[in-house]
């Protein structure tokens, strides 16, 4: 099969396509033959061989996203998605929650059948690639820890993101007032057209008193924070008494005044997928289904085919992915 690998750790030109023997699946996992994948900018981070969180052992294949058909069952799998998968299936890959993968930039993935899902007849492979991480991510980061309920307000800092994009319309569809954060004016009109009910240009000064005069000086319930070394502290400001922010990404350290916290009586709260409880999983499965399901959509910012592996994560680094999700094509 052709697959992309990693002998080091460098720049996006170390991402390099190779023939590599098909994964056979172990007990309890499932293969499958992927159509698309979808790009993190987490996997950036892991190549450039910045990533505090750990590095995998050279050579590796990235990815943990991706959609497909099942082409072969281990032995012992118990089912993914809360009934048995089979040869056929058409899935998708989340597998920042398996206990092993063999990467995802690849035309077949071997993984955990617990990390696979089935995806619905009407969702392209395209589509479906989106899903995993991002998903999984907006849902827990929105439901979980901020615990947004119906009737909330929530601010989503880079919403035009693959993550952020999600979060959008999963806020909205719970009963909540959305604002988003966007730097470009493509980006502000996107959060536009996915619904959210106020878009706000974090690229010019001043967008913090913006937010907090649409609330009538209150501040917003619940933060999603994809960037806490830079926004956390005017986080502290936005955020209502008792509000919750939840940390989905950052790249740096933060010199701040915890007072902050106190005088809010607010939450800042992590999110690692890996962290998830059993049923946390199981809840975001169903309500990441439901929604799909009910209309909400991966915004696709560009499409790259596996062989320009490379391109796609220029384009991440870029900036230009930041109005939805880099994919790569598999044919």
């Amino acid at each position: 099969m052709k697959v992309i690998r990693v002998s080091q750790f460098g720049d996006p030109d170390v991402l390099r396509l190779v023939d590599a023997p098909v994964p056979e699946p172990g007990a309890g996992e499932v293969r499958v033959r992927l159509y698309a994948v979808g790009v993190n900018p987490v996997e950036t981070y892991i190549r450039s061989g910045n990533y505090a969180a750990g590095l995998p052992a050279l050579p590796y294949t990235p990815g943990t996203d991706g959609a497909g058909i099942v082409d072969a069952v281990g032995s012992a799998v118990p089912g993914g998605g809360g009934s048995a998968l089979k040869v056929g299936d058409r899935v998708y890959v989340a597998g920042a929650v398996a206990k092993r993968i063999t990467g995802t930039y690849a035309e077949y993935v071997a993984c955990d059948a617990g990390a696979v899902f089935r995806l619905p007849a009407h969702v392209p492979f395209e589509q479906g690639a989106g899903l995993g991480t991002p998903g999984l991510t907006a849902c827990q980061a929105l439901f979980r820890r901020a615990r947004l309920a119906p009737g909330e307000t929530a601010l989503i800092h880079g919403a035009s993101g693959g993550v952020g994009s999600l979060a959008v319309q999963l806020a909205k569809a719970r009963g909540a007032v959305v604002y988003g954060t966007a730097g470009s004016a493509e980006g502000l009109s996107m959060l536009k057209e996915l619904g959210a009910d106020r878009a706000f240009d974090h690229s010019q000064g001043g967008y913090e008193a913006e937010i907090l005069s649409a609330t009538g000086g209150r501040g917003v319930d619940a933060i999603i924070e994809m960037l806490a070394n830079i926004n956390l502290e005017k986080d502290l400001e936005m955020v209502a008494t008792r509000g919750r922010i939840a940390i989905v990404g950052n790249r740096g350290n933060l010199d701040f005044n915890p007072r902050l916290v106190m005088l809010k009586d607010a939450d800042v709260l992590g999110v690692m997928l890996k962290n998830m409880l059993p049923g946390e999983l199981s809840a975001n499965v169903s309500a990441l289904n439901d929604a799909v399901g009910n209309g909400v959509r991966v915004r696709i910012a560009a499409e790259y085919p596996l062989d320009d592996a490379a391109g796609a994560h220029a384009s991440i680094m870029s900036g230009s992915g930041k109005t939805g999700k880099i994919i790569l094509r598999i044919a």
